[in-house]
């Protein structure tokens, strides 16, 4: 677990170790060798202990393989010359993750890249608890953008009682994955900021077939409200022409009348007029 102290100034240990330098060429000059020597080389051996942490960054401190804490204030510090120190940047870092490609929840391939942004939280954790966090950071956030994408379909194309999908539910699925994330970068004393998705669509090799599939849906869905609005303009059109007492129709001069009107109304092309100079029969 983590333990945070406060080591001594390093102004007062430098002063301190000045001074004792000092004393001992002063001691040598007076005839004292031997005292001045031990003053001396205990000046000297206590220089490894100064150490300086800048402003969000820690230090984190070994004594012969025993975790003694964790300086996080920033300044000039001193400690036991004797114990191992290790610097952990404690800034907030973000990566993107290039598009990796996985399986949907339907099994459709496709590419999603993602947006982490983390820090460092427990010293101890990222230290002791992993080998390299940094790359433990990545390998999970591939880990968590796969198991992620299982859990939701690219679109409802082929699910259509699927109320959120990668495409449309944005806001809860980047939750979620920021969610996987945390969880799993928890044993590294990592905190995760914010994770979103970056980058999403089909893979290479289906993205051509499911463009196609995406362009037929749509001209079938414009058909239909072309068609729903012809038959009402044609409805229209015949109860207007009775109404107003205009002709009277027979039922094969109605159908044909519809069956030009509809012709003409869902035609993808401008109609072309033909003048009739016989009868209406001809």
């Amino acid at each position: 677990m983590e333990k945070i102290i406060k080591p001594v100034s390093g102004y007062i240990a430098l002063f301190l170790a000045l001074a004792g330098m000092a004393i001992s060429v002063y001691l040598f000059t007076q005839g004292s060798p031997i005292v001045g020597g031990i003053l001396l080389f205990v000046s000297i051996i206590c220089l490894p202990g100064f150490f300086i942490v800048e402003p969000n960054k820690a230090m984190v401190l070994l004594l012969f393989g025993e975790y003694r804490g964790t300086v996080k204030a920033f300044g000039f510090f001193w400690v036991n010359p004797f114990m191992t120190k290790k610097k952990i940047s404690l800034r907030v870092r973000n990566f993107e993750n290039k598009p990796l490609k996985v399986n949907d929840k339907i099994g459709n391939p496709v590419m999603i890249g993602t947006i982490v942004v983390w820090q460092v939280e427990d010293t101890f954790k990222t230290t002791f608890d992993v080998e390299d966090y940094e790359n433990f950071v990545h390998l999970q956030t591939d880990a968590a953008v796969r198991k992620m994408a299982g859990l939701y379909c690219y679109d409802n194309f082929e699910d259509d009682h699927a109320e959120v999908t990668l495409r449309s539910g944005v806001e809860e699925v980047n939750h979620s994955l920021e969610k996987e994330i945390s969880e799993r970068l928890l044993q590294a004393g990592i905190k995760v900021i914010e994770a979103r998705i970056s980058n999403l669509a089909y893979a290479s090799e289906i993205a051509s077939a499911m463009l196609q599939r995406q362009q037929a849906t749509a001209i079938v869905a414009a058909r239909q409200k072309i068609v729903e609005g012809a038959v009402g303009m044609v409805e229209m059109a015949l109860a207007d022409l009775k109404l107003k007492d205009i002709i009277e129709f027979d039922q094969d001069k109605k159908a044909a009348m519809v069956s030009n009107l509809m012709v003409v109304l869902c035609s993808d092309r401008s109609a072309s007029p033909v003048l009739n100079v016989g009868t209406l029969h001809q």
